[in-house]
């Protein structure tokens, strides 16, 4: 259950609320990004915008609420996309995760991701049709389906959950697995 943003809520708790609000901040405040921009997970979020330039923290909050909306509106749920499949919706599916995971186990007719694939898609994918990315639980195929939407495609989802919340939700035939 997401809560209200705190201020003094450590940057750990807000990315478990709000797994999008690293990838938010990066995007607009170019926060956390990387070595020189990051932050300590025991950072509160009032301590990060003090001293990235005394930021606004309800500007930022404010931010960071709206990018989660957009992240919830980008994803689709292991049922509604079960449901379209067998419905016989064209749906391009784009497996993200490395090729050991895609041979061990995939989605009926989904593609693993590579450069060479990736540059066919952009140069001649249909920008109309659902297109759907996955991966092992959601959180790489976020940023997937977020560079495929900045690059035109207009019905571009992230599977939620990715193959896991497939398998628990929709098919348990799939195997589970973990990374260690």
């Amino acid at each position: 259950m997401v809560t209200a943003l705190d201020p003094n809520m450590t940057m750990k708790e807000l990315l478990v609320q709000f797994p999008g609000a690293q990838r938010a901040l990066f995007r607009k405040y170019h926060i956390g990004g990387c070595a020189s921009c990051g932050f300590s997970p025991e950072e509160t979020l009032a301590g990060v915008c003090a001293r990235n330039e005394n930021l606004s923290v309800d500007e930022v909050i404010e931010h960071i609420t709206a990018s989660h909306q957009a992240d919830l509106a980008m994803q689709i749920e292991p049922r509604d996309l079960s449901e379209r499949m067998a419905g016989g919706e064209a749906i391009y599916l784009l497996d993200v995760r490395t090729r050991e995971e895609f041979e061990a186990v995939k989605l009926p007719g989904a593609h693993l991701f590579t450069q060479e694939l990736m540059q066919e898609i952009t140069s001649n994918g249909s920008r109309t049709n659902l297109f759907v990315v996955y991966d092992h639980t959601g959180a790489r195929s976020m940023d997937a389906a977020a560079y495929f939407q900045g690059h035109g495609f207009e019905n571009v989802k992230s599977l939620r959950g990715g193959i896991d919340a497939y398998s628990a939700e929709v098919d348990p035939k799939l195997p589970r697995y973990h990374l260690e």
